[in-house]
């Protein structure tokens, strides 16, 4: 995970004085095994997602978390929380994707509410961020997790990723 930080922190663009809103997007690279998320690897992992976001929006909202209503920050923590989580579900060669993000960022428009290309704003810029980093990787241990055992630890749930990196 640490090599991957690297390359990932390797790959942004380096901004000085820049505020988040002023950094454009970074092109995902697309790899051919990366276009395998689709078909019926991308149905599965659709349906997957939904299931696993459902169940982290409703612990949000039961917890007095509408992410709905919520800042734009925190819902950028939550579309980053999910990107994670699609990373920890895919397939090896299809992680860190253009459609593997686009895929999180539709997913993340429905059940939280942000727009998508907001979500994929933050997706671009997660390496930037301690915040978002946190939040990308208590997704993909919370999916890891999940994928095995059905159901998330509090610690990796995305409850949690925003309560405890984030003033709310």
């Amino acid at each position: 995970m640490a090599f991957r930080m690297v390359t990932l922190v390797r790959a942004a663009p380096v901004t000085e004085n820049v505020t988040r809103d002023e950094v454009a997007p970074v092109p995902v690279r697309r790899t051919p095994a990366a276009r395998q998320v689709a078909g019926a690897d991308r149905t599965e992992l659709l349906t997957q997602l939904h299931i696993l976001a459902g169940l982290q929006e409703r612990d949000c909202r039961v917890k007095g978390l509408e992410l709905g209503d919520a800042p734009e920050a925190v819902r950028d923590y939550a579309a980053v929380w999910l990107y994670g989580a699609a990373c920890a579900l895919c397939d090896t060669p299809a992680r860190h994707s253009e459609s593997l993000a686009g895929l999180a960022a539709h997913i993340a428009s429905r059940k939280i509410g942000i727009r998508q290309p907001q979500a994929l704003q933050a997706i671009s810029t997660l390496t930037q961020s301690s915040i978002l980093l946190a939040c990308y990787r208590g997704g993909l241990e919370g999916a890891e997790f999940w994928r095995q055992h059905h159901y998330v630890t509090p610690g990796d749930s995305l409850y949690e990723a925003i309560t405890a990196n984030a003033f709310i």
